[in-house]
């Protein structure tokens, strides 16, 4: 079994909702045990910033599946969640990315993990440091990423870490 962390985000629909529709996607998947969810954060754009804020969080799993393997089921409950993608950093009802597989530096023409640019993301870094602030990423560990990163404008979004197991109301 190898801890993998993963991002979570969206600004199209219901991001909440659909964040915890992928969680218990994975929850429920035979090779994936969720160990953690972070707490829910409200972020303004990145990248293209004439949208609406975003919604992130990160989870913990546990995994019997290789990286690639990982990164095609996020692709698959993205695609089976309707996630079109039309424009690099636009919206999106979904987004899933492996930011982290074990302690594994894995590059290929499909997959680069750790995430290339979680350490710059202050939107990653923020709800990862919630449920794996030691995990160390290029020699440091998340706080210490945390601590140069721009939070500007990011607030958290709810009260309790259980926010994915509850109805959610339109946003």
């Amino acid at each position: 079994m190898t801890i993998a962390t993963l991002g979570l985000g969206g600004n199209i629909g219901n991001p909440p909702a659909a964040m915890a529709q992928a969680l218990s996607t994975l929850a429920l998947h035979d090779d994936c045990n969720l160990l953690a969810v972070s707490h829910l954060y409200s972020t303004p754009p990145w990248g293209k910033t004439d949208q609406a804020d975003f919604f992130n969080c990160c989870a913990m799993i546990e995994t019997t599946l290789a990286a690639v393997a990982l990164l095609d089921l996020c692709l698959d409950i993205e695609r089976d969640m309707k996630r079109v993608r039309l424009e690099r950093w636009g919206p999106r009802t979904i987004d899933i990315d492996v930011l982290t597989f074990g302690d594994e530096s894995i590059v290929t023409e499909r997959v680069e993990i750790p995430h290339p640019r979680m350490t710059e993301r202050g939107f990653v870094l923020l709800p990862l440091a919630d449920i794996a602030p030691d995990i160390r990423v290029k020699g440091r560990d998340i706080v210490s990423w945390l601590s140069d990163a721009d939070t500007t404008g990011i607030k958290r979004a709810n009260e309790k870490r259980e926010w994915w197991t509850l109805p959610f109301p339109e946003v």
